[in-house]
């Protein structure tokens, strides 16, 4: 129970800890803002000067081009060359949908994952850009930051106790201390170890350049908020110091988005000439310009390039989509579901606050004002049903049901009704128009017939809802703050009861909140596994593998897997449980279309179980598949292909080889294929081989991940065998599913005193055997730990599993089976574990090693 108990914790500690900190910068925010008139704030954004706004939206661009630069940077600090559209894509759509959102579904690094991995980028390759850029703005916006605090002192001491000279001091002492370390590493070309993370500088001339980027981007974002800023606000240079010193001290803080510490800082350096709501209103309007205007464009794009994929009217007035530009068209169009989820959650948001806003249009005539008022009531309390529904709906378009994506475009043409009716607000309307235009084309992205709330919905997403009617909570009191409470405020109706109107439509959406999680937490539960001993799943898994050639499917007639099956049982994943861990063994096999239906009910079906979804050895094929689960990935290996075709033994790479292969055969070593069935006789002899190679080994027989020696689970396919005289020396099961164009290796076992050779000689033999049948390749199995990343942005898992490798001989010679394979000249694919959010992917191995062994006893008993 403890254990239990603990991974709970670890899991909702991040979540909490992101809701306090968010919670903290609120509290500061409304410390500050305590003299601040909403009305007020209102009317400065609808006053705001035209000009102003273009300025700012211009010096946004700028700022966002700027940002894009880290990414040219990042690709070329790996090695990497991509076009240079598709880095100001990737760039650009990264930064407004991470900066404004930042969910790992939708983070910078899963929407670049997405694009450039359609140039040849690997995941590890993708999250070295990831993890470049962090470090370079992160490094620039602390530099910046300490130079302007040098520089300009005096800013601190409003909202701190220590003196100017002792902030200038401390701030040159540290940039000092920090400009030195980053030169030294720099030009030394040294690795920097902090705590568990070893960092490589750029080139002085790369690390100059990235400071150069992030002094424009700073610039340009100050110069943004400065424009619309009231009269009275510092001159621009000691403004940018200020605004330099609020962005260092939001990252540093880990605020989400340095909400409330940022807007903190900006307003308690301000002279007491400027007012506060004034202030406020400017930061309400660079939120909006710097954040919200790059997403809506970044939707607009998706939306465009969904159209452009369709059928319809604009598809084919936008044209075909080029053969250059179809891998980014593709992979665009994987963000579509999430993307969609994220506007909906948003927009309903926006229908949550849009209720709690006071009515301001001018008194109807006193024959309609009963009349008014009730319109106005049934559009607040509609706005505020509506938001509800768009949040709930948003967990069915994240899951790419059919009917959530439907619903969705009628609650926001309901919406937009509402907003009329609720004080005739023609932008609200406008908004829920438009948001509803531009879901239109993404229709193609949401096939899934599940139920709405099929699946238990995250702590994450219930800690979210609760941020959002907390934050609505504040929003309310904020704004009628002025009005005294009383009982009777819940009965007035009228046309200028605000306060009244607004607390029943807080009611009400709480409510319908409360309601639905109720009915989440009590409804019966449902499970679709199936297990392997099932009558009519073994026939089910060799239906869908007589028509896919998937080598790594055979094993789930190993014996230790349950099943997923698509609801038409032409697709299937298979898995395991260990502890508290469902761990699926690679991609799901059969129809491409239903892998993401899959995927998602395996996900449910473990939350169910209150367990955490794994997937072990999945290949480059279905990445994008779990990015958008949320997952994270982690190479595990590679895997060692040979493309048959293209193999040749009589070149002089092979000349050694060739020649031990042919001395072999002269002494009398021969390999032939058994078809099945086979003989009881010809089992109980490679049984015997099988028991003694087992005597010589650590552990017991493994499973999960390989197949195992049992008499029914080898009937099902054909055994490769070395005699010499007659005698069987060594054998090999393949699997060989489907038309056999694609063939793997799975058990290879032989008598200890043959093992001089008997690999290689039988690896010789069956890649030429199956070549001159017409396969087309040849799996040798996975090389475990192979393959991980040593660069300086790497992850805590690969610095473990790469020191594994190199040093864990003892338990398993990792480093030897790589170069042992490697003789055979093959095509290295990756290997990765999708973990999800809050899983150490050394915690998830951990539990994969013990699936694999059959227990801890498997690890090292017989």
């Amino acid at each position: 129970m403890k254990p239990k108990i603990l991974t709970s914790l670890r899991t909702l500690l991040p979540v909490l800890m992101g809701i306090s900190l968010f919670g903290l910068g609120v509290y500061a925010l409304n410390h500050v803002m305590h003299s601040v008139d909403p009305v007020q704030v209102m009317a400065q954004i609808k006053a705001a000067a035209p000009l102003s706004l273009f300025l700012a939206a211009i010096a946004t661009a700028i700022a966002y081009a700027a940002l894009v630069g880290y990414d040219a940077l990042a690709l070329r600090f790996i090695g990497k060359s991509v076009p240079l559209p598709v880095v100001a894509l990737g760039g650009f759509l990264g930064y407004a949908f991470g900066n404004t959102i930042g969910v790992s579904v939708i983070s910078g690094g899963a929407v670049r994952y997405r694009i450039y991995s359609a140039y040849g980028l690997d995941a590890f390759e993708v999250a070295s850009v990831s993890g470049y850029i962090a470090a370079a703005i992160g490094t620039g916006l602390t530099l910046i930051g300490l130079a302007a605090l040098s520089l300009h002192p005096d800013v601190i001491p409003q909202i701190s106790a220590l003196s100017p000279q002792v902030i200038r001091f401390g701030a040159l002492a540290i940039l000092g201390a920090l400009s030195g370390v980053i030169l030294f590493v720099s030009v030394k070309r040294h690795q920097l170890q902090i705590w568990r993370f070893t960092l490589q500088m750029p080139a002085p001339r790369s690390l100059a350049a990235q400071l150069a980027m992030t002094f424009v981007d700073v610039v340009a974002a100050a110069f943004a908020l400065w424009i619309l800023m009231p009269v009275g606000t510092p001159d621009l240079t000691s403004f940018i110091a200020i605004y330099a010193i609020a962005m260092m001290v939001g990252v540093l803080s880990h605020v989400p988005g340095g909400i409330g510490v940022f807007e903190t800082i900006i307003i308690g350096t301000l002279p007491p000439s400027v007012h506060a709501s004034d202030a406020a209103a400017a930061l309400v309007l660079f939120r909006i310009i710097y954040y919200l205007l790059p997403f809506a464009l970044g939707f607009v794009l998706v939306s465009l390039n969904e159209a452009r994929l369709a059928s319809g009217v604009i598809g084919r007035r936008l044209g075909g989509v080029p053969a250059a530009s179809r891998p980014v068209v593709e992979a665009l169009h994987g963000l579509a579901p999430t993307l969609a989820s994220l506007v909906s959650f948003g927009l309903g948001v926006y229908m949550l606050m849009v209720s709690l806003i006071p009515s301001v249009r001018s008194s109807a005539v006193n024959d309609g004002e009963l009349v008014a008022a009730l319109v106005i009531e049934g559009g607040t309390l509609l706005s505020a049903m509506i938001g509800v529904v768009l949040i709930v709906l948003s967990h069915g378009l994240a899951r790419q049901i059919k009917a959530a994506f439907y619903m969705t475009l009628v609650a926001l043409g309901i919406g937009a009704l509402a907003a009329i009716m609720n004080d005739f607000s023609l932008e609200a309307a406008g908004i829920l128009v438009a948001g509803c235009a531009l879901l239109l084309p993404f229709g193609a992205g949401f096939t899934r017939q599940a139920k709405l709330t099929e699946g238990i919905f995250s702590p994450l997403w219930f800690a979210i809802v609760f941020g959002v009617a907390i934050a609505a909570l504040g929003f309310f009191f904020f704004l009628h703050r002025a009005t005294p409470y009383s009982n009777d405020l819940w009965t007035v109706i009228a046309h200028g009861a605000n306060t009244p109107r607004a607390l029943r439509a807080g009611l009400l959406a709480s409510a319908l909140l409360l309601t639905f999680t109720i009915y989440i937490a009590l409804r019966p539960v449902s499970r679709k596994s199936v297990s392997a001993t099932e009558p009519g799943s073994l026939e089910s898994v060799a239906a869908i593998l007589s028509r896919w050639p998937v080598p790594h499917g055979c094993l789930a007639f190993s014996g230790d897997k349950q099943f997923v099956f698509s609801d038409t049982r032409k697709s299937f994943l298979m898995y395991g449980r260990q502890g508290a861990r469902f761990v699926a063994y690679g991609d799901p096999i059969g129809e491409p279309a239903e892998f993401a239906d899959l995927c998602w009910t395996f996900v449910d079906l473990a939350r169910r179980a209150s367990c955490k979804a794994v997937f072990y050895e999945v290949g480059n094929l279905n990445l994008p598949l779990f990015v958008g689960l949320g997952f994270g990935l982690h190479k595990v290996g590679e895997e060692a292909v040979i493309r048959l075709q293209e193999f040749n033994l009589s070149g002089a790479s092979f000349k050694s080889m060739r020649a031990a292969h042919n001395k072999r055969e002269r002494e009398g070593l021969s390999m032939t294929i058994a078809a099945p069935p086979h003989s009881d006789a010809l089992l109980s002899e490679v049984r015997a081989i099988s028991t003694l190679w087992l005597g010589g080994k650590a552990g017991r027989e493994k499973g999960f991940s390989v197949g195992r020696f049992d008499a029914d689970y080898l009937n099902r396919f054909p055994i490769a065998l070395v005699r010499r005289g007659g005698r069987i020396l060594a054998f090999a099961n393949i699997l060989a599913p489907a038309d056999g164009s694609r063939v793997a290796i799975d058990l290879m076992r032989y008598l200890p005193d043959e093992a001089s050779g008997m690999m290689e000689y039988l690896f010789l033999s069956l890649i030429e055997h199956y070549r001159s049948l017409g396969a087309t390749e040849l799996s040798l199995g996975m090389a475990p730990l192979a393959g991980l990343s040593s660069r300086s942005v790497e992850r805590m898992w690969s610095r473990f599993g790469r020191f594994i490798y190199r040093h864990g001989g003892g338990f398993y010679n990792f480093e030897g089976l790589r170069a042992f394979k490697q003789k055979f000249r093959p095509d290295w694919r990756p290997c990765y574990i999708a973990v999800p959010p809050g899983l150490s992917p050394t915690r998830a191995m951990a539990q994969v090693a013990l699936l694999i062994a059959g227990g801890p006893k498997g690890l090292i008993g017989k």
